[in-house]
């Protein structure tokens, strides 16, 4: 399966296909000087597939985890780079989850103001939603994402088979990005999931439908103006939450599926608890609501006290709201403590 993002000046394919790994050669243009970017945490044959196709390649391993997306490492990858003799010609292939992505097209997108990247997802979190879009960011002061760009990658590999080596609590917690685009736009892909008797079987249903979701709104809104505003349902509570250091325990996804349910209807936030609870995700926390504000506070889309948000009233459907942070406050405290 092929699928087109017609980006204006920056029109790109992914390719949806199990097996594409093996062969990741015949998909991108790799006869020349390689920078893999990986992280510990990623079986190292995947990376070793596309250093046995390039040229002239490198790989670069990095720390698992959210603290690999410093402008430290940022540096670090730079520097190794300039030794090894990267020039505008060469590229930057991301093999990894959510971090190597955001990192590697980062480094990508600073490297004599922009050399090729290409991402190759392995995390079901990744291939649903970061891997496609262009975002690409580290973090600083404790702060998400807060250093970055728009920066699209050339192409996006996504085979399932690598999903194969992600044990169960990274599965179902990726599949909370594949839940906030069907509770926002698409009530049949939330039935699906909802109703899914057998989530291997379903899921590249589920991630092709879920890129189809991501790619119509990241073609209309590619720098986050407008309507992309929808992607981050569950994102400015679930960021607060990732921040807080006494839940350094959860994972990404377990946070945006967290962020969801203050900001749904009743009847909504009902059935998307039960989804959670189904893949046995967190839907409480112990926190005080207080301690999370400061991090909302800073968060991209907020304008002085006030910061927009993404409600779901019926499933399939989305608005948006302006709150303040009492009103936050009070939300979380109502909502998932």
């Amino acid at each position: 399966m092929e699928l087109r993002v017609n980006i204006k000046d920056h029109a790109y394919d992914i390719i949806l296909m199990r097996g594409a790994l093996d062969e990741v050669g015949k998909y991108l243009d790799l006869n020349r000087k390689v920078l893999i970017v990986t992280d510990a945490g990623v079986p190292e044959e995947y990376a070793k597939k596309v250093l046995s196709q390039a040229k002239d390649g490198f790989v670069v391993t990095v720390n698992q985890g959210e603290e690999s997306k410093s402008l430290d490492t940022y540096k670090k990858i730079l520097e190794y780079m300039v030794e090894k003799s990267f020039t505008r010609s060469d590229c930057v292939v991301a093999v990894g989850g959510g971090v190597c992505g955001d990192l590697a097209g980062f480094v990508a997108s600073g490297y004599m103001r922009g050399i090729d990247f290409y991402n190759i997802p392995t995390t079901l979190l990744s291939q649903l939603d970061s891997s496609i879009g262009g975002k690409v960011a580290v973090n600083l002061g404790g702060v998400k994402n807060i250093v970055g760009a728009f920066y699209q990658p050339k192409r996006v590999i996504i085979d399932p088979n690598t999903l194969k080596t992600l044990d169960k609590r990274q599965t179902m917690a990726g599949l909370c990005e594949g839940i906030k685009m069907a509770a926002t736009m698409n009530k049949e892909l939330f039935e699906l999931i909802e109703d899914s008797k057998d989530l291997e079987k379903d899921l590249d249903t589920i991630i092709l439908e879920s890129l189809k979701l991501k790619k119509a709104v990241v073609e209309e809104d590619p720098t986050e103006k407008g309507i992309r505003k929808v992607l981050n349902f569950g994102h400015t509570i679930g960021h607060a939450i990732e921040s807080h250091e006494s839940l350094g325990g959860l994972l990404h996804g377990e946070c945006v599926g967290l962020g969801m349910l203050p900001l749904a209807s009743s009847n909504a936030c009902k059935r998307i608890k039960a989804v959670l609870e189904k893949y046995s995700l967190p839907t409480k926390i112990d926190v005080k609501a207080s301690d999370l504000i400061d991090y909302i506070r800073r968060d991209k889309k907020a304008k002085g006290d006030t910061v927009t948000l993404v409600y779901v009233n019926a499933l399939g459907t989305y608005e948006f709201i302006n709150k303040d942070i009492s009103e936050i406050e009070k939300i979380i405290s109502e909502g998932i403590l």
